[in-house]
């Protein structure tokens, strides 16, 4: 065991303090990494809130971690000592169900898979996340960071990336495609820059045009305001694909209705509330209303490649850990452009 330093809620709602926690013993088939970098995900706060229903205190958050590799186990083949590397939303699965040989371990079904923190290990303890100085990770669920793309930028990609990349690739987005991306926060914009790089015809949908001059330097070709009614109008039956990034409920008849015939319009964003449905806003049009949560364990790799190889980052603003409590504030003010990430040498 090692104690390490670390930033940790002692219940819902309580502000953050610096704390230490015990991390296991290297494995055999475990990587130990010294924490670099560490985003601050809206997920995050859900949970350390308990917005999202019962939590874990007390709680590590963090689960877009980058650092480097400082000690492997003996029967580790995939890293050695010295590596960049990632650790997402994910630190196991049963590896054995259907969906986890598939690589869609985040919906693994043999008795589901274990978030990086706010959940319970197969060990029986609980998991604690990046918001600290090291962690331990079987090397099954670590990702390499290629060259070129800087760890601090990199960070957000553990889950704002592949959040945004996975829909996007499963729905196709690509040349002579129209995407929307409603929301133009730590998903919206990371969303907007895979879009674009896959070659999607992208359009942001955004409350209002505070953010406008972002959003086409991001790759945006099109920037609309959601508070203007006619938007809907001119919109109508325009988009292949609309990907809805924000955590608040949506006027979801109102969305469907800028969708193609066909069309898909895919949640990212978990609100904590329930939403209202007319079904015919699908029924019309043969419309698909669907859900999409981060991406496996190679399809994370596969986007950190495409997000070097297009040499796409986050973009950050880095902090100190005594302003993790700040931070929150300012993400629930949608006051940050557009990710903030915590320089774990503060902690």
């Amino acid at each position: 065991m090692t104690t390490v330093a670390a930033y940790a809620a002692s219940a819902a709602k309580a502000p953050l303090e610096r704390t230490t926690i015990e991390r296991r013993a290297v494995r055999e088939f475990d990587v130990l990494i010294d924490i670099k970098f560490a985003g601050i995900c809206h997920s995050d706060i859900h949970q350390a809130r308990e917005g999202w229903g019962e939590a874990i205190f007390p709680m590590v958050p963090g689960h877009e971690i980058a650092g480097v590799v400082s000690e492997v186990g003996p029967g580790v083949t995939k890293f050695q000592v010295g590596d960049r590397v990632g650790v997402g939303c994910l630190v196991d699965s049963c590896r054995e169900c259907d969906n986890c040989k598939a690589g869609l371990e985040q919906h693994c079904t043999g008795g589901g898979s274990v978030g990086t923190y706010n959940a319970i290990g197969k060990d029986g303890e609980p998991t604690y996340g990046g918001y600290s100085e090291k962690v331990v990770v079987d090397e099954n669920f670590v990702v390499r960071v290629p060259e070129g793309l800087a760890l601090d930028e990199a960070a957000p990609l553990l889950c704002a990336g592949i959040t945004t990349y996975s829909p996007l690739k499963q729905w196709g987005a690509g040349p002579g495609k129209k995407v929307a991306v409603i929301g133009l926060g730590g998903l919206g914009h990371m969303g907007v820059k895979i879009a674009h790089a896959l070659g999607a015809e992208v359009t942001v949908l955004s409350q209002s045009l505070r953010k406008k001059d972002d959003g086409l330097k991001l790759g945006a070709d099109h920037y609309y305001a959601t508070s203007d009614p006619k938007t809907f109008e001119e919109l109508a039956g325009t988009f292949d694909l609309i990907v809805s990034t924000v955590s608040a409920p949506l006027d979801f008849g109102a969305y469907l209705s800028l969708l193609k015939t066909g069309g898909a319009l895919v949640n990212v964003g978990a609100p904590e509330e329930p939403v209202a449905l007319n079904l015919f806003s699908l029924i019309g049009g043969n419309k698909t209303l669907a859900g999409s949560a981060i991406g496996g364990i190679a399809e994370t790799q596969e986007m950190l490649d495409f997000c070097a190889a297009h040499k796409i980052g986050a973009e950050i603003e880095l902090i100190g850990a005594s302003e993790i409590n700040e931070a929150y504030e300012r993400v629930l003010a949608s006051d940050v452009r557009y990710r903030f990430v915590i320089d774990t040498a503060t902690i």
